[in-house]
């Protein structure tokens, strides 16, 4: 497996943005390769600081194109899921991610590794939330935790893995608390401003 990771990290930095693509769409769908995206993100803008934005978007479109892949597994694996769990605690657990879904998406994506995030992915699609808002919430989601490590690249270059390492919980867990909070905003203000109307 080291053999295939090298490979693939030494392939990715030759192909530049599209390596980053097509290593975090692996990542996201069909393999498990734990910070590679992370790390490529970090050396590529290190490397080239000018195509920042390049490589951002590549890491977020290539995460949201193998987060896609799961999700419709997902769609697909509900039998095999009815049979492992008991229907009681099936329907109640679909319930729920119907209720809270895209956050149950939006927060893991956020979050550095290890924190687990493919299981939230297939849910998404066993619970038919519906693809556009699932996308939006995987972007969200994605393009923060990228343009996050993209500007601690750029302010402590190859050192910054390390400080994700140390504080990413710390960072991701503050722009977690900012999201909720706008989250919980918006849906209080339209309705402050009916009262208000009235």
């Amino acid at each position: 497996m080291s053999r295939f990771v090298h490979w693939i990290q030494a392939t990715a930095i030759m192909w530049g943005a599209p390596g980053i693509f097509v290593v975090a769409f692996l990542d996201s769908s069909v393999l498990s390769l734990p910070e590679i995206a992370d790390l490529l993100l970090i050396y590529m803008v290190t490397t080239h600081p000018s195509r920042f934005g390049l490589y951002v978007t590549s890491a977020t479109m290539g995460s949201l194109a193998g987060c896609l892949v799961l999700y419709y597994i997902g769609k697909g694996s509900e039998m095999l899921l009815k049979r492992r769990i008991s229907t009681q605690r099936y329907e109640k657990t679909l319930d729920a991610f119907r209720r809270h879904g895209v956050m149950a998406v939006l927060v893991p994506s956020i979050l550095p590794p290890p924190a687990p995030f493919k299981p939230f992915v297939l849910l998404a699609g066993v619970a038919e939330i519906s693809v556009t808002r699932f996308s939006v919430a995987i972007l969200i989601g994605r393009g923060a935790r990228y343009v996050i490590e993209g500007v601690l690249a750029l302010y402590y270059g190859e050192r910054a893995m390390a400080y994700i390492r140390d504080n990413g919980m710390v960072v991701a867990l503050v722009l977690v608390g900012l999201l909720l909070a706008g989250f919980v905003a918006y849906l209080y203000w339209p309705r402050t401003r009916t009262s208000k109307d009235r």
